[in-house]
């Protein structure tokens, strides 16, 4: 399936002039979630689960804006890959005018209904007192996920991640600081304990926004930014990669929110755990992720010179770079476990009850390299249709109802749920391989 495993020492060079930036702003995202866990693990469990499930919740409803990054990026690196310089700005045009549509809406729905959402994900009223707030002031910043993502999809797609990486890194430093200052109410901050980390957050995604528009309006306009009107054309053509993507990142965000409603029914204590373990679990992958998105631009960028060979060549390569580098991140999981848990959990039976789960994470996360990684290189293709049944079919259909079965229904808890989170991870790596390898998507213009 994969031709050979040596890759030449210049793919591999192009490779990570794009990945690292973007694996450095991603890594940057995991340090600021593994910072966010253990301020918020300070105030307590209650505290960390009710920040876990506010957090969920607003990813599930900022998804469907997420969705906008990937039809910006391929669309932008298939024009580059023509040489249509000229109108490499559009498809960011037409994103972040996607984004105003889309979000109104959101918010709207979601500040009349949140009480009820947040109710229906947990039965402890402590946790959901906390979730609430958190999730209400996560989402106020909506517009400002889908203008980053947009503005990423763009500045990647014209190999120039750098810009990505830099500006992340600004956003997260500003995170921290504003989250710190409202979570304790120092240097003449109001004290807003928990809901302090959702504040902070979204200020400092609009201050991302900003920033990205000052250096899109110095050096994107030659480009077309803010320049060209999106044709009716494009916005149909980004609508048909975006919308099954955005579903697809709604519904896995809901199935994260559900993951963790079913993880309550077992117990708040599992509940905190398993935040922790996702949190860990995104700090480890992320990187495969800048990976896969570097390999998104490669391929798209391919399929414009109509070399249909290199495209399906730059997949495997980005995908055996990945499970090299993710092995070496197992390794601390496996061996280091309880001083990994001990950065954010303080108690005995909670570091009890996450001590086998991570350590099934550091040995299966090598595989989900492959998902990851031709997960994002579909994407690139214009083959969001295919990612999003592969990924739905899996999540909806094969893993909530075995976490369902093995937790709350067979007594099995949270190693059982994690051993059924491990085979669905294999079996989606198994079937991404399997797309990728016969090349239908190789017809899928865009």
């Amino acid at each position: 399936m994969i031709s050979r495993l040596f890759i030449p020492r210049e793919r591999v060079k192009t490779i990570l002039i794009l990945a690292l930036p973007i694996m450095a702003g991603m890594l940057s995202q995991s340090v600021l979630n593994i910072i966010d866990a253990a301020m918020v693990g300070s105030l307590g469990e209650t505290a960390l689960a009710g920040v876990g499930i506010g957090g969920y919740a607003a990813f599930a409803a900022s998804a469907l804006a997420m969705g906008l990054g990937s039809s910006v990026q391929a669309v932008v690196s298939r024009r580059k890959g023509q040489g249509k310089m000229e109108v490499l700005g559009e498809p960011l045009n037409a994103g972040l005018l996607m984004t105003l549509l889309i979000g109104i809406p959101i918010i709207l729905v979601v500040f009349n209904y949140s009480h009820l959402f947040i109710q229906t994900l947990s039965t402890d009223k402590d946790v959901v007192d906390v979730a609430i707030p958190y999730f209400e002031l996560r989402v106020l910043g909506v517009f400002a996920v889908g203008f980053n993502f947009s503005f990423r999809g763009y500045w990647n797609g014209i190999n120039r991640s750098t810009v990505y990486m830099t500006t992340i890194i600004i956003m997260h430093v500003i995170n921290v600081a504003v989250s710190y200052c409202l979570i304790w109410g120092h240097f003449g901050f109001p004290e807003l304990g928990a809901s302090g980390a959702g504040l902070g957050t979204t200020i400092s995604l609009y201050a991302g926004s900003l920033i990205y528009a000052v250096l899109c309006f110095k050096s994107a306009k030659s480009h077309g930014f803010a320049q060209r009107w999106p044709s009716r054309t494009l916005f149909l053509s980004m609508a048909r990669i975006a919308l099954p993507n955005s579903i697809q990142q709604f519904l896995f965000a809901l199935s994260l929110t559900v993951l963790f409603t079913i993880i309550g029914m077992v117990g708040t204590a599992e509940l905190a755990v398993a935040h922790v373990l996702i949190t860990l679990i995104l700090f480890v992958i992320l990187p495969s992720i800048g990976l896969g998105l570097a390999a998104a631009t490669l391929v798209g960028q391919s399929m414009g010179r109509e070399d249909m060979a290199d495209a399906t060549r730059w997949g495997w390569d980005a995908v055996i770079i990945a499970m090299a580098l993710l092995a070496s991140f197992s390794i601390p999981l496996c061996l280091f476990t309880d001083q990994v848990l001990g950065l954010f959990l303080h108690e005995p039976h909670l570091l009890a009850l996450g001590r086998t789960p991570l350590r099934i994470t550091g040995v299966f996360i090598i595989f989900d390299a492959v998902a990851v990684i031709l997960t994002q290189a579909l994407l690139g293709a214009g083959a969001a249709k295919k990612v999003m049944t592969v990924n739905l079919v899996m999540q909806w259909i094969f893993f909530l109802p075995a976490v369902w079965l093995v937790g709350p229904i067979l007594g099995y808890g949270l190693l059982g749920i994690w051993i059924a989170q491990a085979f669905q991870r294999g079996i989606t790596s198994y079937l991404f391989m399997s797309i990728w390898q016969r090349r239908h998507w190789q017809t899928i213009r865009v």
